[in-house]
């Protein structure tokens, strides 16, 4: 006769293994907090989760250009705002200088110190070295300037950025004018300033005026033949007309660029506000996926730790019978 079968033992030993391999999963659930790790744990939800971590990383990148144009379009505005400010001061200055008897010389030395003032909020409009309201020759003024705005997964798996442009930069069509000047200052070589408000001479060509006037001239184009709105003792009253059409048209023309930064300024806020939301609900889904519950887990493990401490004592009552049974064997 064999004593050799431990039915009951096995048992004990089965139910205690089983035991112990669903408390390792249920540790490893709450130490990483992930009820689906690796591939292996549930292959179709492992596929799904990873490629939306992938898009919600590419979408993180999208959000911080967002941030970048979103502090350079609001320099760019402020800039804006303070050039219309000091245009509609120049304009009130030669408005004075019409009156019978003005000391137009002394005007003339204010208004120089706003013209130098136009350059220099201008020139200080910029964030992080990208100045929006001034064109140089780093910028084509004929293409559109374009920041990443969305992440796209399409339906056939394929990806694609959106990008969002500026409309203040949209082609001209047909001959250059005056609606073309979508900068405040055009600096770059080879033109004539023809880009920017201030040193568009297109205002005064289109007005008919004697003088062809600017606001300022550009630093790097051609500017023969143009000449800076200013005063001598013996500006006519016809020059002093002709300088307050030419500034006059300036601010409507820099109101539309201001209406198109603000614009701009207000949709990029919108993206990032949707690409935030967007970001929160793939993290959400994600989660949904494979995060553990970690009440339902702990619950879980302290289950398993009673189970544990019963297939113990299971697996000594077996073993205690067996001894019982062996002992009685060893007196033959």
């Amino acid at each position: 006769m064999s004593i050799y079968q431990r039915t009951s033992v096995d048992a004990a030993l089965h139910v205690l293994r089983d035991i112990n391999r669903n408390m390792t999963v249920t540790q490893n659930h709450i130490t990483t907090g992930l009820r689906v790790e690796k591939s292996r744990d549930n292959a179709a939800y492992w596929s799904v989760a990873t490629t939306a971590r992938h898009d919600n990383k590419a979408l993180s990148a999208v959000q911080d250009a967002l941030g970048m144009a979103a502090a350079t379009m609001g320099t760019a505005s402020a800039g804006v705002d303070s050039v219309i400010d000091v245009v509609t001061e120049i304009k009130a200055k030669l408005v004075a200088a019409t009156e019978q008897g003005v000391d137009k010389t002394k005007i003339n030395e204010e208004l120089d110190q706003l013209k130098a003032q136009l350059r220099s909020v201008s020139e200080g409009a910029g964030f992080n070295d990208d100045n929006w309201i001034i064109l140089d020759n780093t910028t084509t003024p004929t293409k559109p300037r374009q920041i990443p705005a969305s992440f796209i997964r399409n339906s056939d798996g394929t990806v694609s950025v959106g990008m969002l442009s500026y409309h203040i930069d949209i082609p001209p069509s047909g001959a250059t004018s005056s609606k073309d000047a979508r900068y405040v200052i055009d600096d770059r070589a080879g033109g004539t300033g023809e880009y920017g408000v201030l040193t568009s001479a297109f205002f005064a060509t289109e007005l008919g005026t004697a003088q062809t006037w600017v606001l300022t001239k550009s630093k790097n184009g051609n500017t023969a033949g143009q000449v800076e709105i200013g005063l001598t003792a013996t500006t006519s009253k016809q020059d002093l007309n002709d300088m307050i059409g030419v500034v006059d048209a300036a601010l409507g023309q820099l109101t539309t660029v201001g209406s198109a930064f603000g614009a701009l300024e207000r949709r990029i806020s919108m993206q990032d506000e949707f690409a935030k939301n967007l970001s929160d609900n793939l993290t959400e889904g994600i989660g949904r996926l494979v995060d553990a519950d970690m009440e339902e887990e702990s619950s879980k493990l302290r289950a398993l730790q009673t189970q544990q401490q019963l297939g113990l004592q299971s697996l000594s009552i077996a073993n205690a019978s067996y001894d019982t049974v062996r002992q009685l064997f060893q007196k033959f």
